[in-house]
């Protein structure tokens, strides 16, 4: 039988991940940045309708924005502990200030949860505006603290702890 490579998030070492923003993988012009918003196998997942909610919400703000050719896709882990950011030709600084920035408009947004109809979503009764800014402000506000607890050492604040 054939070896089978383990894929490269299977290599990060999850029993020292915390929230934060983090550079996954290159490949050619294409960054990976994981959104980690929980403590990996810590019990306290992200429940369905909010991960729903933040993915409809945020993709569509990343869509929008002045990056918005850049924005290859947005969404959930499997694991419900954070989401997966593919962009182009951005610098990992753009990323995570249009991630904050991102996180900023749908806490300050007011109105239906975009694609929430049966023409548009094919789970439309699982979102809600309320969940997607309790996650967002949730995610907010870890990042600040990382941001702060890093300090000076900021230049480390997208690399995976070791």
């Amino acid at each position: 039988m054939e070896e089978i490579k383990r894929i490269t998030s299977f290599t990060v070492n999850h029993e020292r991940l915390r929230p934060g923003f983090y550079v996954s993988r290159r490949d050619g012009d294409v960054n990976t940045y994981d959104l980690r918003t929980r403590t990996p196998n810590a019990g306290d997942y992200m429940d369905n309708i909010s991960m729903h909610s933040v993915e409809h919400m945020f993709a569509t703000f990343a869509r929008n924005s002045q990056y918005a050719e850049h924005v290859i896709y947005f969404g959930p882990m499997g694991c419900r502990t954070g989401f997966y950011f593919l962009m182009r030709d951005v610098s990992d600084r753009e990323a995570y200030e249009l991630t904050k920035e991102i996180l900023e408009k749908v806490l300050e947004y007011e109105g239906p949860v975009f694609g929430a109809s049966p023409m548009e979503c094919g789970n439309y009764r699982e979102l809600d505006l309320g969940a997607a800014k309790r996650e967002c402000r949730r995610y907010l506000d870890a990042l600040t603290a990382r941001e702060e607890s890093l300090g000076s050492k900021a230049d480390v604040l997208f690399k995976y702890e070791e």
